[in-house]
């Protein structure tokens, strides 16, 4: 029942996540449009917490399946040449999160304190970008997974 429940949380937190990195960049794209209104900073704000809030649960149950019992386990995984390259990809997701992570949660700020002018639309449309981009390798992890289920990548040894 554990695999389960993690196979199933790993997988709503792609049906959040998706979603929430497209959402995010689409409301970034509009704020910096439509700069100094706050309604697209709060869209973009809720999706960018959907994104986190993905990020934690696929963090969180990816590194559960990984390193503990309920799965195949570490030796299994680091065999699989698409699994290592969807742990590339989420290496590069997170590199690229950083400096939008740092940027919104100042912009959480601005808002608060009603300095919306302080938000330059030329970083939202970098961090739109950004958040195409991420979801995007998501895609591809997709992909990835897909195809080690389905026995593909696998190295022999063990």
């Amino acid at each position: 029942m554990l695999q389960i429940t993690l196979a199933a949380l790993h997988l709503f937190a792609l049906a959040l996540g998706l979603p929430g990195a497209v959402a995010r960049g689409q409301a970034l794209a509009l704020a910096a449009r439509e700069l100094p209104g706050t309604a697209a900073l709060r869209r973009a704000f809720g999706a960018d917490s959907r994104w986190g809030a993905a990020a934690v649960l696929w963090i969180g149950t990816g590194l559960w399946r990984y390193l503990g019992d309920a799965e195949k386990g570490d030796a299994y995984y680091n065999r699989n040449h698409f699994f290592l390259a969807k742990l590339g990809l989420l290496v590069v997701i997170l590199l690229l999160e950083v400096w939008p992570a740092v940027t919104l949660t100042r912009w959480r700020g601005a808002v608060r304190r009603g300095a919306v002018a302080a938000i330059a639309p030329r970083l939202a449309r970098r961090i739109a970008a950004i958040s195409y981009v991420q979801a995007l390798l998501v895609a591809l992890m997709v992909i990835f997974a897909a195809s080690m289920a389905r026995g593909f990548g696998a190295r022999p040894g063990g």
